[in-house]
């Protein structure tokens, strides 16, 4: 054995054992859970990657792990610091990022709010009550629990071992007379280090209803962290945003293109991981306080390194007020705070069954009833937070999801013995203490919990809506009548073969209602994949519409899946109209156009749909003259041309360029070429109203500019 061991406790991250130091290289969501499945739960220093996200993850996630240092390994009362290791900006900015998560905002920043003074001073005692504190009673601050070590002259020493920053995301260890070279960019996929337990078969859409997609702690080695997803007539709400939680959708069978908002309780690191949520197809809406609202921002802006005004660029906030009741689309929701290290509200979701409201009360991470009660006799809680939270214990809920972590800052399971509750499930906890084993139950992850059935119009629903945004306002609802009138609903389990390549169409058309398909072509030598395919993507189209007589791929279900049924002389009903016929045509061919070039090869297949609505093919023939400017982006496909400007020459994108300048003038054609056309005005109404492609140009951006506009410079 050498003087330097290496084990990767969970991908994306690397512990370097050395002596007296073990350094954890690369924090990516839930990196605890890692290291204690593996049983490699000590640690000493840090090192900031300089990767901020990878395959969906941002990997800075920091807060976990300094909770298990400070307690579990006792560093708090040792006085012991965490070396933090990295690029000097990055450990200011995740510094800050650790102050906004742990201690909550500050006063000036409450001000500027326009928060309620009351509610300000009460949120200001519980945090300073809440925080660790010096032998002298003194607050301390983040700056207290760490040594920072930035790289000068890309190396760092730690006594007898030397950190070298030798490349991106590669460092060099030295230890004695041991070099070990280590590369994180070989962990192209960052995946949860438990086992995500799959759905096989696909559930029954219901009109009001809560699926859990997590239910433990950070902590917690073996499950998902608390995360909700609440059905209301056939869409989604989420309770919370987890790590991992494209993960965890798909393991429950839905897709992002169901999610229409997230209710976001606090910004803890297991409670709030938002950044999945800016690269979905359309902008989800944020329910939550404006003071928790602004938290997040500020935190995603710091852990992605970007400004908070191009983060908000992806999500709509939608404001709620404790003590105001919202009506979200017939879903009623009322929200609570409840006392926490941080502001942090709960909320009760209602819905009208006849002249029955059916209810599902989420607690939210809150103190024990005891611990408040305390907290009030003391002067740091008001007597209007009180008696709302004891009001939670009182009501007969269907429902009640409630905090049964214990400690200083959770729930205590016994306190809801006399709720009259119809069914109590706690979070935050793996098993409930034996004497209510058989009274209360614990969130897992695949549990469901119905409160009012669906039926078929639910599914109606969701075909009217996904046609008329496929097909956008060229279609009559006539005919969109026709097709949901004339459909049939099909169910299939995860991994089941829906389409069979090279099988007859059988004149039928599919609509693709819940979860997720990929499309698989065998090219007579191997199986390549093609496509992710979601809710709301049609499949087989084409093949009615074009005359292919056969299938051209396979298409298998990654997840259970619910999908919808055409005829496909209903379809084409409306494709003998030329034009229409002509659109849905064009469409077909530009999309795998539009998934070839660079900077549309990591959007979904959503998103290619609606690049490929407003974007038409241009072919040239050699010697033809082109005057370029800057209300057009023209892509060139394949061919040469020539041009005075050399920049013009090598270039890909021509005319309009999202985040630079423009590149204008005149090329001629050498040969014959291609190119891709979109409107300016198109394409930026487009990117604005898709936050995947806003973020994934932009993200292309800062690969070859490190000074975009929008990076964060503090």
């Amino acid at each position: 054995m050498g003087t330097i061991d290496l084990i990767t406790p969970a991908t994306g991250s690397r512990l370097a054992v050395s002596g007296e130091h073990t350094l954890l290289f690369g924090q990516p969501p839930e990196v605890l859970k890692g290291m204690k499945r593996c049983g490699h739960e000590h640690f000493t220093g840090l090192v900031l990657i300089d990767t901020r996200e990878r395959d969906g993850s941002l990997m800075n996630h920091v807060e976990f792990l300094l909770y298990h240092f400070l307690f579990t390994l006792n560093g708090h009362a040792s006085g012991e610091k965490i070396a933090l290791i990295g690029d000097a900006q990055a450990i200011r900015q995740l510094k800050r990022l650790l102050k906004i998560t742990l201690l909550g905002p500050d006063p000036s920043q409450l001000e500027q709010w326009d928060i309620d003074p009351e509610l300000t001073r009460e949120w200001l005692a519980v945090s300073n009550h809440a925080a660790l504190k010096a032998p002298s009673g003194q607050q301390l601050c983040v700056d207290d629990f760490f040594q920072d070590y930035p790289f000068k002259a890309d190396a760092v020493d730690l006594g007898p071992l030397r950190v070298e920053h030798s490349g991106f995301d590669q460092y060099r260890i030295i230890h004695q007379d041991e070099v070990l070279e280590l590369d994180l960019n070989q962990d192209i996929r960052i995946l949860p280090s438990y086992e995500t337990l799959k759905d096989h078969n696909a559930s029954e859409l219901s009109k009001f209803s809560l699926e859990v997609l997590g239910g433990a702690s950070g902590f917690s080695p073996n499950e998902p962290c608390t995360g909700l997803a609440l059905s209301h007539n056939g869409e989604y709400l989420l309770i919370d945003s987890i790590p991992f939680l494209d993960e965890h959708l798909m393991a429950r069978g839905i897709s992002k293109n169901q999610i229409s908002a997230c209710f976001l309780t606090h910004i803890h690191d297991d409670h709030c991981a938002l950044f999945p949520l800016m690269q979905a197809a359309h902008p989800i809406e944020i329910i939550t306080s404006r003071t928790i609202f602004e938290m997040a921002m500020e935190k995603l802006a710091l852990g992605l390194g970007w400004k908070e005004s191009v983060i908000r660029e992806h999500f709509i906030h939608v404001d709620i007020q404790p003590g105001r009741l919202l009506n979200h689309f017939g879903l009623i929701i009322e929200a609570h705070h409840t006392v926490h290290s941080i502001p942090t509200i709960g909320a009760t979701f209602s819905v009208k069954e006849g002249n029955t409201d059916r209810k599902i009360c989420v607690v939210g991470d809150n103190h024990s009833l005891a611990q408040v009660s305390a907290l009030f006799d003391s002067g740091v809680v008001r007597a209007s937070t009180l008696e709302n939270l004891r009001r939670l214990y009182e009501e007969p809920y269907e429902l009640l999801i409630a905090d049964g972590g214990a400690g200083a800052l959770h729930g205590d399971p016994a306190e809801f013995a006399a709720s009259p509750a119809d069914r109590i499930v706690f979070v935050h906890i793996d098993e409930l203490p034996t004497e209510f084993s058989a009274t209360f139950s614990v969130a897992r992850a695949g549990k469901r919990f119905r409160l009012i059935e669906g039926d078929l119009s639910l599914y109606s629903m969701l075909m009217f809506r996904y046609l008329k945004q496929w097909i956008r306002d060229d279609a009559p609802d006539r005919w969109l009548r026709g097709l949901v009138t004339n459909s049939e609903v099909l169910r299939y389990n995860l991994d089941d073969v829906i389409l069979v390549q090279g099988q007859e169409s059988k004149n039928y058309v599919y609509l693709i209602l819940t979860g997720y398909c990929s499309v698989i072509h065998h090219d007579g030598k191997q199986l390549n994949s093609i496509a992710m395919l979601q809710a709301g993507d049609l499949l087989g189209e084409m093949a009615v519409l074009t005359d292919l007589g056969v299938r051209n791929a396979s298409i298998i279900a990654r997840t259970p899946v619910a999908i919808c049924r055409f005829s496909a002389d209903t379809f084409t009903a409306l494709a003998d109209n030329e034009m229409f016929k002509a659109e849905l045509k064009k469409r077909w061919t530009l999309r795998p156009l539009i998934k070839s070039l660079p900077q549309f090869e990591s959007v979904s297949s959503t998103v290619v749909e609606k690049i490929a609505a407003i974007a038409t093919l241009k072919v040239m023939d050699a010697g033809e003259n082109i005057a370029i400017n800057d209300d057009v982006m023209l892509l060139k496909l394949d061919g040469g041309i020539e041009s005075s400007d050399p920049a013009l020459k090598d270039a890909q994108n021509l005319g309009f360029r999202p985040f630079q300048d423009a590149l204008c003038g005149e090329i001629r054609t050498t040969t014959p070429c291609r190119f891709l056309a979109i409107e300016r005005a198109d394409f930026e109404s487009t990117r604005l109203s898709c936050p995947q492609l806003n973020y994934q140009l932009r993200k292309r951006h800062t690969q070859t500019d490190h000074h975009a506009s929008w990076q964060l410079q503090i």
